[in-house]
């Protein structure tokens, strides 16, 4: 199972507190959420905000596509969260 982020879109999603952006198997689309405890854990200085979540997904997006992959490659499900313990 290979999966692949060239869409670079992404929003924050303030129901679940996490930054949501898209994966894609072949042509199947995946939504993946990144949490925002699991984004301080990447950024400690961050800010609660939606304008401060977005920019650390920014600048760690290379680290949270890999760990998203690992996620993905554990089997197939609705969505796929990447918590403060997965990264």
């Amino acid at each position: 199972m290979t999966i692949n982020f060239f869409n670079r879109s992404r929003s924050y999603d303030a129901t679940r507190r996490a930054v949501r952006f898209w994966g894609y198997d072949r042509s199947m689309e995946c939504s993946f959420f990144v949490t925002a405890d699991a984004l301080k854990q990447i950024q400690p200085d961050l800010q609660s905000d939606a304008v401060d979540l977005l920019r650390a997904f920014d600048i760690n997006h290379d680290r949270i596509y890999a760990i998203a992959a690992k996620i993905y490659a554990r089997g197939p499900r609705g969505s796929y969260d990447l918590n403060a313990a997965d990264v």
